[in-house]
């Protein structure tokens, strides 16, 4: 079996890691920092006395290599799944609520309910799907879809900020299609949302870190990589900051790194420019007597913040696209994202609870019709060297599931 040397240990490196260590390969896993996960990492914050996510992340019934991901691992417990595709929303200016509720099936019923589609939905409207579905390579969402129409502020808009985390004014049509294409024009079956009960590490890392402990792999914290040696067009060591790892042209090296740090080391690799932020703000609670003992997620208009992720001891808030807010004071930010999620689940808006502030300034790389033509493959120059990442060419947006798939094709091209 070939021995396969993954740095990075985010999602697309630990996906990369799991299957060859499921197909029996020697697996040495490395990282930079003290634990895994990447920007799906979790950790005990000891002011709010919670383990918190480093940033809220959604999964769909649709993520194929995501639910298979996690029925390797032995961790599909840990996704609390509602049973239906329904998305609660509070517009913060009128007071609004209501429910999107989609049918199982192929046929979108739920689009001739007034009770369960979006607010404003005119037939006319449905036409953005198909221009969407045509879109060219540099169109943009706001190509497709009418701006003046309730549906944009209602439902285009806020979609394409949680998927593409990227204003629909920048983003990729294409882009926004795949996910549809994949989830919503499959029916309600594809589209309910999945939530860690915990948080991501306790169903998407620790049993995937112990999944290729016991099959024999080796994983190495710590171990921030200096550069790449290149013989006879391969890759022939690795230059850790503790040293050197020789390579043979028989091994095979993943680089699972961010965009910038996979350039760094392989200089000629052309990748996405540009970044975009996301913030997470995470709130303390007491569970209530009566409340749901599963996550659930609730959508806001109209405010600052975008979701809610709602657990019985914390309450989280993730405001995409956040450029803007990446620099405000924690002290201002805090109070004025709690004084929305208590609105819109009607709790009392003082005393604000323990909270904390997370910004993510390279969330995602800006997925820009641009960006998108500068996502390579795979392979790269050198013979054994391959890349994953969600900023990979998988055709899909940089969400968990694009991670996932992108460490499973690396890890098919090691054979």
């Amino acid at each position: 079996m070939t021995n396969v040397h993954v740095v990075g240990a985010g999602m697309a490196g630990l996906a990369c890691a799991v299957h060859l260590a499921e197909a029996g390969h020697t697996v040495v896993l490395y990282d930079a920092a003290p634990q895994a996960g990447g920007r799906a990492r979790s950790y005990h914050d000891e002011g709010l006395d919670r383990r918190i996510d480093n940033g809220s992340h959604l999964l769909f019934s649709a993520n194929r290599a995501a639910l298979s991901y996690l029925k390797t691992i032995g961790a599909l417990d840990a996704i609390a799944d509602p049973g239906e595709a329904a998305f609660p929303f509070v517009d913060l200016e009128s007071g609004r609520r209501w429910t999107v509720r989609m049918n199982p099936g192929r046929m979108p019923w739920w689009l001739f309910n007034p009770h369960a589609r979006v607010p404003g939905l005119r037939l006319r409207d449905l036409g953005g799907l198909r221009r969407l579905a045509r879109a060219g390579r540099k169109a943009v969402v706001t190509d497709c879809v009418d701006r003046t129409a309730a549906l944009y502020r209602n439902f285009w808009e806020p979609l394409t900020l949680a998927v593409l985390n990227t204003p629909p004014e920048q983003a990729s049509a294409r882009l926004l299609w795949r996910m549809l294409a994949e989830s919503v024009m499959r029916g309600g079956r594809f589209c309910r949302p999945l939530i860690a009960r915990d948080c991501l590490a306790a169903a998407l890392v620790d049993p995937a870190l112990a999944f290729i402990r016991a099959r024999g792999g080796i994983i190495c914290f710590g171990h921030r990589v200096r550069a790449i040696e290149v013989s006879a067009g391969n890759a022939s060591r690795i230059d850790f900051v503790q040293g050197w790892e020789p390579l043979t042209p028989e091994d095979r090296l993943v680089v699972a790194l961010p965009a910038p740090n996979a350039r760094a080391l392989l200089p000629d690799l052309e990748v996405p420019e540009g970044h975009h932020a996301i913030v997470n703000a995470h709130f303390a609670v007491e569970p209530a007597r009566d409340g749901p003992a599963e996550p659930r997620l609730v959508g806001l208009l109209g405010g600052v913040g975008h979701w809610l992720f709602v657990r019985p001891n914390l309450i989280s808030v993730t405001v995409s696209a956040a450029d803007g807010l990446a620099d405000r004071p924690a002290a201002m930010l805090l109070p004025e994202l709690w004084a929305e999620a208590a609105r819109a689940l009607a709790l009392p808006s003082r005393p604000v609870p323990p909270g904390r502030l997370i910004r993510e300034k390279r969330a995602t790389y800006a997925q820009t019709p641009a960006n998108a033509a500068r996502r390579p493959g795979p392979r790269t120059a050198l013979g054994n060297v391959l890349l994953a990442g969600d900023w990979t060419d998988t055709g899909l947006p940089a969400t968990i599931e694009g991670a996932i798939r992108s460490g499973e094709r690396a890890a098919a091209l090691c054979d």
